[in-house]
């Protein structure tokens, strides 16, 4: 065991940003772990960001949780303190924690917020407690909550790999690797009706083509990290719809639907813009929302396009960001 024995009320406060599926995580392999079936290939994005702030306090006889100022509680309150457990277990004097979180994007929509939040959690959770963990410890047991946290840890370009009972996430290529610009079509300000994690569980149960998919899925990484090294822009935008609307087609047998009817008028006005010339393809989660990659010659043209499109509340301009960093720590 290591960490202080104080008595006094310990903080850190972390940043971090979520990131952006290009090669999709999803599904489950089977039994415990949260390991990923497939591997996946990401962004991590300026422009949107998560705060969390963790105080060990030895007044506190229960962990408060509060995300956005409402108090979680249920399942969701459950994964918190499944993270503050595991970082007290390497603690001599374990306490109770507040834990104060807040996204200046949609939570739970299909942004990515819960990898960002787990991702921040988990490093202002290790760094409160005053734990000198390696990136790697910390990073692997923010995936065991919410798998895709893992790659909000690096900034640039990140990958999640399965490798056995675990799975292990790196950086493949820093944030000025490519001139890549990403433009976040925000449809609803509300949270989606199925969960990242409900609506995976479902499709592996139900669709007949999620075998097909997890087959696809290990092809389109590889070549899509080719492309990504290779600097390939073209290719790689290519790879990135395609394995988008793929993840998505998997789900419609499930009666996992995630895309609405702004979602397809937000891909109409990318292929309208491709057919004239303008570099942009889009990506979609498991969520409403869609992410268009851009170019620099081609960012004002599909800004303009993509903010006049009916059903678009507002277009966040984003680009390769920094990973997650700690921004104050000390005694409170």
């Amino acid at each position: 065991m290591s960490g202080p024995q104080k008595s006094s009320k310990r903080f850190a406060e972390v940043v971090a940003h979520p990131n952006i599926a290009l090669a999709k995580y999803w599904g489950k392999r089977a039994g415990e772990g949260n390991v990923p079936a497939t591997p996946s290939l990401s962004i991590t994005l300026s422009g949107l960001s998560t705060r969390t702030r963790v105080t060990f306090d030895p007044n506190l006889r229960e962990d408060k949780v509060t995300l956005g100022g409402r108090v979680l509680s249920g399942p969701a309150q459950r994964r918190v303190a499944f993270v503050l457990d595991e970082v007290r277990k390497d603690v001599v004097s374990p306490q109770f924690a507040e834990v104060s979180s807040e996204n200046d994007f949609p939570t739970a929509s299909g942004l990515a917020s819960s990898a960002s939040g787990f991702c921040a959690l988990t490093l202002a959770a290790v760094t409160a407690a005053g734990l000198s963990w390696e990136q790697s410890r910390v990073a692997d047991l923010a995936r065991r909550t919410s798998a895709s946290s893992a790659r909000s840890f690096f900034s640039g370009f990140a990958e999640l790999v399965p490798d056995g009972a675990t799975a292990r996430a790196a950086q493949i290529a820093p944030k000025d690797h490519l001139p890549l610009g990403v433009l976040v079509c925000v449809t609803t300000e509300e949270q989606k009706s199925v969960s990242s994690g409900d609506g995976m569980k479902r499709v592996a149960e139900r669709s007949p083509f999620y075998a097909a998919w997890v087959e696809f899925a290990a092809r389109s990484f590889k070549e899509m990290r080719g492309a990504l090294l290779e600097k390939n822009t073209l290719r790689l935008g290519e790879l990135v719809e395609e394995n988008a609307l793929a993840m998505h087609a998997t789900g419609l047998p499930a009666g996992v639907i995630y895309l609405k009817p702004e979602t397809l008028r937000v891909l109409e006005t990318v292929r309208t813009l491709r057919a004239s010339g303008v570099y942009a393809y889009a990506t979609m989660d498991a969520g409403p929302h869609v992410k268009v990659l851009v170019l620099p010659d081609s960012n004002e043209a599909a800004l303009a396009a993509l903010t006049a499109t009916p059903g678009v509340l507002r277009v966040i301009s984003a680009e390769p960001g920094d990973g997650a960093r700690v921004v104050a720590e000390g005694e409170a």
